[in-house]
């Protein structure tokens, strides 16, 4: 729970803003987003108070899976503009003081990259080792049980040199043999590449899968497997996935990345907090930020919120930095999860934990999940799975940026639809209302970045039951906070036992609180969150 007490590097003090491509601004009339779009919308993010831009894949892609199929780790998929337009973006990135950060997908290819395509093109291939080829078990099955997780074997047949290929997604999305030593150059080769462009990190897709068994053992039946749940899930991935030489990988390309200048790694890892951890790696070699998807995952319920985070707080390694995410294209937004109320609550905890905060677009301006017709389905998450409720499309719909045709995101029809309420729900109309959800955000991240407390203090748990959570934010020389969350519709009363709880409240999601002394005891409303300035 303690501060390092070294000074923060920019991923440490700074707040990462997820850019979904597709859908956060349309230039060229096409209905789907693009670079020249962001470009253009620097400025927004710049005024919300965000330093550090994560765009989700651009590189050229037969879009099976919406770019995490990549066909060319090096170029830029025409939808989203071409390397002269990635280069004004980063220009103006950097020109503004951001941070650029790159999804990379290191895990597999598309089937129509040129290295799968010379892997299958014969048993005898230089890059046949490139891939996870297998023969079929004597009866002719596939080599294991293992199940990708779109649903169904994750081994496909190919006829041509009569061997199994191994995906753990889609068929068109091969694994790579992270075994090969000539891969693993391959890779960081191409991150050499986008680091010599002046990109300021990654987020590593699927990080805890890029090394699978060796001796293909079957993955152990999930005993606690019922019919609503993703059919991937009848087995558990104790072989297929989080291999204990993944960490080797991930100090290769951690020890890359500590050539450039302050560059950084996230990681994206499902996994518990106990298994998470380890992939800061032994002495913090390892990512600088394995994604903590805890606030994504766990039933909104303050104490056992409280709980995780202690338990989050005390299995980090020494020197070891947080981080917090509320939403990313993979899951419901949390609005939707939630309610429009305590997603205001969510926010303030977000941007007042420990850690670097990530923030998916349109949250700020609580967008919701938008019901996309069956008939409409893109995602291949939705379209495979017998349930079309597992489709991902309705948190990644384009953003909603004025009351205009297509809420200002395109001149055309949009690639997915937009929410049916985007006339009130957008930003335009949100920056003239002081009590907007986007007022709310900049104002909580203006606070953030302004405290040394909040940005880089430690973190001291104070008191959670059935309704509230709190905790203080202390650092020396400089301003604490005690912040007191109501995770509950009804009224609750709070009063501090063991940590004085004297000051003024200078923030809240209600503003008619702010300005308001208190002394030990605290009302709050239902869903109602704020931040004490504590006397010193």
């Amino acid at each position: 729970m303690n501060a390092q007490q070294s000074p923060l590097l920019w991923w440490q003090k700074d707040i990462i803003y997820q850019v979904y491509p597709r859908s956060f601004q349309d230039s060229n009339a096409d209905g789907i987003g693009d670079l020249e779009g962001i470009r253009r919308r620097v400025g927004y993010l710049r005024s919300l108070g965000i330093n550090a831009i994560w765009l989700s894949p651009i590189y050229a892609s037969p879009m099976a899976d919406f770019g995490y199929d990549i066909s060319d780790y090096t170029g830029i998929h025409p939808l989203f503009g071409n390397m002269n337009d990635f280069d004004r973006l980063i220009a103006e990135v950097h020109d503004a003081g951001m941070k650029l950060i790159l999804d990379l997908v290191p895990n597999h290819t598309s089937d129509q990259h040129p290295w799968f395509i010379e892997s299958r093109s014969s048993r005898d291939n230089p890059k046949r080792n490139w891939y996870l080829w297998y023969d079929a078990r004597p009866d002719g099955s596939v080599p294991n049980n293992w199940l990708s997780a779109f649903g169904g074997s994750a081994w496909e047949w190919d006829e041509t040199t009569q061997q199994y290929y191994y995906h753990a997604f889609l068929k068109e999305q091969p694994d790579l043999n992270w075994r090969n030593p000539e891969v693993q150059e391959a890779m960081l080769n191409v991150m050499r590449f986008w680091l010599d462009r002046g990109v300021d990190g990654f987020r590593v897709d699927v990080m805890w899968h890029m090394i699978k068994d060796q001796q293909l053992r079957d993955n152990p039946v999930n005993p606690g497997y019922l019919p609503h749940m993703p059919t991937c899930d009848q087995v558990l991935p104790v072989y297929s996935t989080d291999q204990p030489e993944v960490h080797e990988l991930v100090q290769k390309m951690r020890q890359l990345l500590d050539t450039y200048h302050e560059r950084m790694m996230i990681g994206e890892i499902y996994l518990p907090i106990n298994k998470l951890v380890m992939y800061y790696g032994a002495g913090n070699n390892g990512a600088h930020l394995p994604f903590n998807f805890m606030l994504l995952s766990l039933p909104w319920d303050a104490r056992q919120i409280a709980a995780s985070i202690d338990e989050y707080e005390g299995a980090l390694p020494a020197r070891a930095w947080p981080n917090w995410v509320l939403g990313n294209h993979d899951q419901p937004r949390v609005t939707s999860r939630v309610g429009l109320q305590q997603a205001r609550v969510a926010a303030m905890m977000l941007l007042t934990l420990r850690g670097t905060p990530t923030i998916y677009y349109g949250d700020e301006i609580g967008m919701r999940d938008v019901p996309i017709p069956f008939e409409e389905v893109q995602d291949p998450q939705g379209l495979n799975m017998p349930d079309k409720n597992l489709s991902r499309d309705p948190a990644r719909t384009p953003m909603q940026w004025d009351n205009s045709v297509n809420a200002g995101f395109t001149t055309a029809r949009p690639w997915l639809r937009l929410a049916a309420d985007y006339s009130r729900i957008n930003v335009q109309r949100q920056e003239q209302d002081p009590y907007s959800m986007l007022h709310l955000y900049k104002r909580l991240i203006k606070l953030r970045q302004q405290s040394p407390a909040l940005y880089g203090g430690n973190y001291i748990p104070v008191h959670a039951d059935t309704q509230a959570l709190a905790y203080i934010r202390k650092a020396e020389d400089a301003p604490s906070f005690m912040i007191i969350l109501n995770l509950s519709h009804r009224p609750c009363y709070f009063k501090a036992w063991q940590q004085p709880c004297k000051g003024r409240i200078i923030l809240a999601t209600s503003p008619e609180l702010e300005g308001t002394q208190v002394a030990d005891a605290v009302n709050l409303a239902g869903d109602e969150g704020i931040i004490i300035e504590l006397e010193p």
